[in-house]
């Protein structure tokens, strides 16, 4: 999510290469996260070769965000009893 939040949209080829993992796992992480509602893809060719791209959707960006905001509460909870 964090590639595609800072991002407009990223290619699947993209985001392979970027994250190091196979077809078949990021098939399956994209495919969580499209049913969850937090990204959409659009499909189109350059050339005659197939580009699938993933987007972050509003409802996405909100999840996100809030999952980095308790990550922060988690440290600076963290930090005062230290």
């Amino acid at each position: 999510m964090s590639v595609l939040v800072v991002n407009d949209a990223m290619s699947f080829t993209d985001l392979k290469e970027l994250l190091g993992v196979t077809d078949g796992n990021l098939a399956s992480h994209l495919k969580a996260l499209e049913k969850a509602k937090y990204i959409k893809f659009e499909k189109t060719f350059v050339g005659r070769k197939p580009n699938t791209k993933y987007i972050a959707t509003n409802e996405g960006v909100v999840a996100f965000k809030k999952h980095i905001e308790a990550l922060e509460n988690i440290i600076k909870m963290k930090n005062n009893k230290t």
